[in-house]
């Protein structure tokens, strides 16, 4: 059975969510995701014992990190579920997506974009006086 979830989700598999560093999470932010989730083992059940709670310690804390410097916490999201939960995936992957979508774009995107056009323009402006 193939399940249906929406194109924009791109799947980054990791042998434990508790591996996931907080700057791969940031760095996701700062290169343009609307949105990140992480899908881990159902809590007690993490063949890395305890991975999954230390990842979900994190996502609290890069979510507060998030709301303060305005991108907005509710844009980060972790889910628990076991390898056979493949139709609660895709219900979570939809859920999550509408989330994003009506938060609208990441705010960094805007202002990157900005500072490369900046830094495009600088380039040939100092090009030209050569």
């Amino acid at each position: 059975m193939r399940l249906g979830y929406p194109t924009s989700i791109k799947i980054i598999r990791v042998p434990c969510t508790g591996k996931v560093d907080a700057l791969h999470i940031m760095r996701s932010f700062e290169k343009g995701a609307d949105g990140v989730y992480l899908v881990g083992c159902r809590e007690g059940d993490c063949h890395f014992e305890r991975g999954n709670f230390r990842a979900k310690a994190r996502v609290e804390q890069i979510r507060k990190i998030l709301d303060a410097v305005g991108i907005g916490g509710h844009r980060l999201q972790m889910y628990n579920l076991s390898s056979s939960d493949g139709p609660m995936f895709a219900r979570f992957a939809e859920e999550m997506h509408a989330r994003i979508l009506e938060a609208g774009p990441n705010p960094i995107r805007g202002a990157v974009i900005k500072q490369k056009k900046v830094q495009t323009d600088q380039n040939q402006i100092a090009g030209a006086a050569l």
